[in-house]
């Protein structure tokens, strides 16, 4: 490319001159694409203040729900590149005009936020010009606040993270825009996974299979600033550090009234146990031990057995390991231990001898995970009985997402029962 072409006032060779410009802009590549003695782009950019004016957002406290406008006036001067980036260094759509004498932004703004706008213009003899100014936004009067969940600690493989939010979102564009923010994690190892919007408030995180073994999960928010729908801002929040144990898996064959307990893949112990007799059948499926209590009163009237009938009890029991919010645990039944590992004669819980359940007790934590097979029980509900988020399949899961994995208008509710019977997962590769 000669050099005349960047110093002729002829317009073609002006847009010549111009396309060479936005090229370079965006790809921060040096001048040599346009190099040769007297090039105007070789020559330190002049201050374009003069030229540029800034409109709405351009000066003071603006109002994040207005767009920012940059112009330049009519004197043949025209922009090249525009670039608005908020302090933590997020950037902000826009859209040049075809003719390069306006700019405007066609993504939100932050509110409470500083914003830092640079300029790239070029004159009527094609000299590059730059402007750079700075803005703050006003600060947003209610923010949309997030609290991640459980509580920080160590937990069993098939946790899922929680995310309540502080006021409802219902609008799937704002959903989408308060799940792109949401951010979980796992190190050493990486593993791919995906928000469940439960219902208007409330989200699950969980990875495709489970949580991979002795990592580190982090749950951050970058709502801060961020519009969420009209008049509604995301607040600053605080992040969620988790740590998983060693991966196990209680699996109860109801068909042969065993359990297999596996560590990290590998059987550690089975152990005979007996589960809920037909009427009560135990519930089939994948369910995260939510908590362990040494000792339980346990009644028939809390579920729904009438006082004096014949299924009626009023038991202490020792070394109960909850399952589910309605009542069903894997517990010590040394009244059933002439039929465990021959026939199921509970009320719908896992029962074992004393010794085995106190074992078992003292080798489970929250958020491992018990899995009945064979029982013909319902199955888990996905997430209103505890954390049943796992009999959901990878697909199924993904529709509970904003993000696109299902077509817009889709209905996100939670899933009742799944469409079938879950399959078991595996343990991902390393």
């Amino acid at each position: 490319m000669s050099h005349h072409l960047h110093t002729s006032h002829h317009p073609w060779r002006r847009r010549t001159a111009l396309s060479c410009a936005l090229l370079i802009a965006p790809l921060a590549v040096g001048l040599t694409a346009c190099d040769g003695d007297g090039n105007p782009l070789a020559a330190p950019p002049y201050d374009a203040a003069a030229r540029v004016v800034f409109g709405a957002a351009g000066s003071g406290k603006a109002d994040p729900n207005k767009p920012l406008k940059v112009s330049v006036k009519d004197d043949g001067s025209r922009i090249t590149d525009v670039t608005a980036t908020d302090a933590a260094g997020r950037a902000v759509r826009g859209e040049l005009s075809a003719d390069g004498l306006r700019w405007q932004s066609t993504g939100s703004l932050a509110a409470g936020a500083h914003y830092t706008v640079r300029v790239s213009t070029e004159d009527s003899d094609g000299h590059p010009g730059r402007k750079v100014v700075g803005f703050d936004t006003t600060p947003a009067d209610a923010g949309l606040h997030v609290s991640f969940g459980p509580d920080a600690g160590t937990y069993g493989v098939g946790q899922p993270v929680t995310a309540e939010l502080s006021r409802p979102v219902k609008d799937r564009a704002a959903r989408a825009a308060v799940e792109a923010n949401l951010h979980v994690g796992s190190t050493p190892r990486a593993t791919a996974g995906s928000w469940y919007w439960v219902d208007d408030r409330t989200l699950h995180y969980r990875p495709r299979t489970y949580w991979p073994a002795d990592a580190t999960i982090q749950a951050t928010s970058n709502l801060s600033g961020v519009r969420v729908q009209s008049g509604l801002y995301g607040g600053a929040d605080k992040p969620l550090t988790l740590h998983t144990g060693h991966r196990v898996e209680a699996i109860t064959n109801a068909a042969t009234d065993q359990m297999t307990f596996k560590e990290n893949g590998k059987v550690v112990k089975t152990l005979p146990v007996t589960t809920g007799k037909p009427g009560f059948d135990t519930r089939n499926g994948f369910k995260v031990v939510l908590g362990k209590e040494s000792f339980v009163r346990m009644t028939s009237q809390s579920i729904g057995i009438a006082a004096g009938s014949s299924d009626s009890y009023d038991l202490p029991v020792y070394w109960a390991t909850r399952v589910t919010w309605s009542g069903e645990y894997v517990h010590a039944a040394p009244w059933s231990e002439g039929s465990q590992g021959l026939a199921n004669v509970s009320h719908g819980c896992t029962g074992m001898s004393t010794d085995n359940a106190h074992w078992f007790f003292d080798h489970v934590r929250q958020g491992d995970v018990v899995d009945v097979i064979n029982s013909k029980g319902p199955t888990m509900t996905p997430f209103d009985n505890g954390f049943g988020d796992w009999n959901l399949s990878w697909d199924q899961w993904q529709k509970g997402s904003a993000l696109g994995a299902a077509p817009a208008g889709a209905k996100t509710d939670a899933v009742k029962t799944p469409a079938s019977a879950p399959a078991r997962l595996q343990p991902e590769t390393a």
